[in-house]
């Protein structure tokens, strides 16, 4: 299983950010900070940013980035998550 993480931008002032964050509620990402989320998956980043772009317009960006070591300052929450 790995460890990613996925942070977006809605470009367009005022969009609805429901579509994308419900889709990541579903797949069980930790809200991280902003439009920061952290993933336990066995999918490809390929195929999770197919999942997740439907939500987003034309000028929007993504990333989905496999994370093979990561460290935390203040942030038990996530240290939590990422260790569980």
């Amino acid at each position: 299983m790995g460890l990613f993480a996925i942070a977006y931008d809605l470009k367009k002032q005022g969009q609805n950010y429901t579509c994308i964050t419900d889709k990541l509620k579903a797949l069980k990402a930790f809200h991280s900070q902003g439009s920061v989320w952290i993933l336990k998956s066995t999918s490809k980043p390929s195929a999770l940013r197919d999942h997740l772009k439907g939500c987003l317009d034309e000028n929007d960006e993504l990333l989905v980035a496999e994370v093979s070591d990561w460290a935390t300052w203040n942030m038990q929450h996530d240290a939590t998550y990422m260790n569980g």
